[in-house]
């Protein structure tokens, strides 16, 4: 059973990641609606304020609370997210609240705060607040890939995407869920499970990336492309190591964290050329930025699963 304090720390920690994450899942999705679909464009921005909202309770909560390795890892902001959230307010005219990135990159790591009850009771509120947010964006998202799918909905989001980014919702619910219990992870099932959903995320980025370059990029597109190769070879490895333990672990795990830090180096190229508008693309810019924070969480987990 988790400790208080590593059920305080792990809940906001885990909300710094991916309430950013959902709120800006609820913008890309209200950006690619047509204006038919006005409905949905407002129940997309309604999500995306209540995320900020959630978001801004989590920043106040967690200063001198959460573990270094997340503030440092770069998965709560990169040197790129304000200046991506300017430009993507200005291409869409939504306007993002761009002090939450300037708070969140001025929290100090964990050390100085000591436990309260009251603390606690905080976080397991935030918690619940969460859950329920979260399932009703995951059946937002599950309404939108419905309506796509039977052609009653045209978006400029892949429906691939759709189910990429509620995937993600999944598992920020579920993980929230053993939380709330407090339950104890399981290590090593945890990093199978981990490396075999993250590969898999990171191969369906790859194959976005490609498939949102302008045709004329085609160095580009073929790096992409054996991105999205290898991850899928990551993926199928993840698998046989969890269903039969060949390859062991500790060498998937190897696999993955160098083809993912050389992803993120290549999300990171990306992210800087389209913020100086050298890459020719349809990719938002905050959605650049946005995927290189996803390989810098996976980065961090790599490194706890194998820290040798």
């Amino acid at each position: 059973m988790l400790s208080s304090m590593e059920f305080i720390k792990q809940s906001l920690g885990l909300h710094l990641f991916f309430a950013r994450i959902m709120k800006e899942h609820s913008l890309f999705l209200e950006a690619g609606f047509t204006p038919r679909d006005t409905i949905f464009t407002q129940q997309a921005d309604a999500f995306r304020k209540q995320f900020d909202m959630l978001l801004g309770e989590v920043i106040s909560l967690s200063n001198g609370i959460v573990n270094p390795e997340v503030l440092q890892s770069g998965e709560v902001t990169t040197p790129y997210t304000l200046k991506a959230e300017a430009a993507t307010s200005y291409f869409t005219g939504v306007q993002i609240p761009t002090e939450l990135t300037q708070a969140e990159a001025e929290l100090m790591s964990g050390g100085s705060i000591a436990l309260s009850p009251m603390l606690e009771k905080r976080v397991y509120a935030l918690n619940q607040n969460a859950m329920r947010l979260i399932a009703a964006l995951i059946q937002f998202k599950t309404n939108i890939l419905s309506e796509v799918l039977s052609c009653k909905m045209f978006t400029v989001n892949y429906p691939l995407l759709i189910t990429h980014i509620t995937r993600e919702a999944k598992l920020y619910l579920l993980t929230v869920r053993k939380l709330q219990s407090k339950e104890e992870l399981n290590t090593e099932r945890e990093a199978y499970e981990q490396e075999l959903f993250w590969n898999r995320q990171m191969a369906e980025h790859a194959k976005f990336i490609r498939g949102l370059l302008d045709p004329s990029e085609n160095d580009l597109i073929n790096k992409a492309n054996d991105f999205g190769n290898e991850f899928d070879r990551l993926t199928i490895e993840a698998k046989a190591a969890m269903d039969t333990a060949v390859p062991p672990l500790a060498k998937v795990t190897d696999n993955s964290f160098k083809a993912t830090l050389e992803l993120q180096n290549f999300k990171t190229q990306g992210t800087q050329g389209i913020l100086e508008c050298k890459v020719r693309s349809i990719i938002i810019p905050l959605l650049g930025d946005h995927v290189l924070r996803e390989a810098n969480h996976y980065l961090r987990l790599l490194k706890m699963f194998n820290p040798d």
